[in-house]
C-alpha cells in the first residue's frame, strides 16, 4: 500500500486537544456517572464491537482519552490501526475505573469512529489506483481543531500527506495569481521570501499556464479541473519540457474518475473527499 506513515504527534500535543474535547463532554461533572457510583471505586471491563465493515483507525488516541482520566486503565488493541473489520469483530478491550469507563466513552468512540471513517474511504480511492504509479492525496480541507488527526488517519487509509499548513510548501492559487498579475509575478516575488528548501507548487486551469509554471521553474504543477484531454496533452508538455516538476490532479476527483485521471500518468491526484464525505464508522462500546 503507497501511504505515507501514520504516526501520531507526541502526547505533548495531542494531550491538549483531547482534554479539551473531554472538558467539553464532561463539563462541571458526569451527572450520570458520579451519582450512581458515589465516588465509589468500581473496576469495570467493556469492549469495542464494530458493527459496519471498515478500516480501523484512532485507537491509540482512544486509548489515551481514557488514561487522562484514569492511568490506571488498560487500552488492549485487538484490531490493529490501518486493519480491516467486519460487523461483530472486537476491536477493544477496556479494563479499569469504571467511571473513567463511562466519562471517556463517548469522546474516545467518536474519535475512532470519525478517523475510521475518513481511512475506510480513504482506502477505497487508493484501491482504485493501487497498480497505477499515481498516489492519492488529501488536502486541507479539514475540520478545525482536528487536522492533526484527520491527515493523521488519511495515511492510515493508504493515503498520502498533502501539506499540513500553509508553513510547509507555497502554492499559489488562482487567487494569488490574480493579485500578483500572472504566475511569473507570483513565483518571481515568493521566490525571493522563502527560506530553503521550501518546494513553490503552481496551480493552473489551461495549458498556457501550464507552460508559464514551467517557464518559471515551478517544482510541482497543479493541474486543476482540467478535462481528461486537457490533462493529458499537459502531462506530455511538462514531461518533454522537465522531467523534474511533479504533476499533481486535482478537482471533482470522485472514485468513478480516479482511475483515468492517474492513467494520464500524473504523480499525485488531491482530493478531500475522505475528510469531507466519509461516514464514520459504527462502533458501541459493551460493558462485559
Amino acid at each position: 500500500m503507497k501511504s505515507s506513515v501514520a504516526v501520531l504527534p507526541p502526547f505533548l500535543v495531542l494531550d491538549q486537544l483531547l482534554r479539551s474535547w473531554l472538558m467539553e463532554d464532561i463539563g462541571r461533572g458526569d451527572r450520570t456517572t458520579q451519582s450512581l457510583l458515589c465516588q465509589n471505586v468500581t473496576i469495570g471491563q467493556a469492549k469495542w464491537v464494530a458493527k459496519a465493515p471498515g478500516i480501523v483507525a484512532g485507537l491509540p488516541a482512544a486509548a489515551r482519552v481514557f488514561k487522562l482520566l484514569n492511568d490506571q486503565v488498560s487500552f488492549v488493541s485487538v484490531s490493529s490501526e490501518g486493519a480491516k473489520c467486519e460487523p461483530g469483530d472486537v476491536i477493544a478491550e477496556i479494563h479499569g475505573s469504571l467511571d473513567a469507563l463511562l466519562m471517556g466513552e463517548r469522546v474516545a468512540l467518536n474519535l475512532a469512529m470519525r478517523l475510521s471513517g475518513i481511512a475506510t474511504l480513504t482506502n477505497i480511492y487508493v484501491e482504485q489506483i493501487a497498480d497505477l504509479p499515481a498516489k492519492f492525496v488529501d488536502t486541507r480541507k479539514t475540520t478545525p481543531g482536528l487536522r492533526i488527526l484527520e491527515k493523521y488517519a488519511t495515511a492510515v487509509g493508504g493515503g498520502i500527506n498533502h501539506r499540513m499548513g500553509l508553513d510547509d510548501a507555497v502554492m499559489i492559487k488562482d487567487n494569488h495569481i490574480a493579485a500578483a498579475g500572472g504566475i511569473g509575478e507570483a513565483v518571481t516575488r515568493i521566490r525571493s521570501q522563502i527560506p530553503y528548501p521550501l518546494t513553490i507548487e503552481v496551480e493552473t486551469e489551461s495549458l498556457e499556464q501550464v507552460q508559464e509554471a514551467l517557464d518559471y521553474q515551478a517544482d510541482i504543477i497543479m493541474l486543476d479541473n482540467m478535462s481528461l484531454t486537457m490533462m493529458t496533452e499537459a502531462v506530455r508538455l511538462i514531461r518533454e519540457q522537465d522531467n523534474r516538476v511533479k504533476i499533481e490532479a486535482s478537482g471533482n476527483i470522485t472514485l468513478e474518475t480516479i482511475r483515468a485521471v492517474a492513467q494520464t500518468g500524473v504523480d499525485y491526484i488531491s482530493s478531500s473527499a475522505p475528510i469531507t464525505q466519509s461516514r464514520w464508522l459504527d462502533l458501541s462500546m459493551r460493558m462485559i
